[in-house]
């Protein structure tokens, strides 16, 4: 742990038994390994309740997470009846936003009227579709 061999921990006992004496060494040993026993659990006991602390924030921040989520998907499902589905946006080149150009249509020049005879009933006239009618298929731009 602290990088001790068995030969400096020999030497601390010889040293210890010098100063101490014989009578007195085994009273302090066993006091010595009663202190270090008491802070050994003190150290334990504060890294359990570190790592306990540490672990109850994770918690909190999961459930804070987990929270947060659920709140979002409950908007999405009350917002998601209300707005339309998206449609997908087409690219727009970045160096010149410029209108498309609008197609231009020549006149149509109607037919001069037919001359017809008065027993013969009038041709009815050839009406063209509007250009925004909904059943005609989409003009190339």
């Amino acid at each position: 742990m602290f990088g001790i061999s068995f030969s400096e921990l020999l030497l601390v006992g010889l040293v210890a038994l010098l100063v101490l004496g014989p009578e007195r060494l085994p009273g302090a040993a066993r006091t010595a390994g009663l202190w270090i026993g008491r802070l050994k659990r003190s150290f334990n006991a504060i890294k359990q309740e570190v790592e306990r602390e540490i672990g109850a924030d994770e918690i909190r921040r999961q459930l804070h997470n987990e929270h947060i989520l659920s709140l979002e998907q409950e908007a999405r499902k009350i917002l998601s009846p209300v707005q339309e589905p998206a449609k997908p946006a087409e690219p727009v080149a970045e160096q010149s936003i410029a209108p498309p150009p609008v197609a231009q249509v020549p006149p149509v020049a109607e037919p001069a009227p037919a001359v017809h005879s008065p027993t013969e009933p009038a041709p009815a006239p050839v009406a063209s579709p509007a250009p925004h009618d909904p059943t005609l298929p989409p003009r190339a731009p």
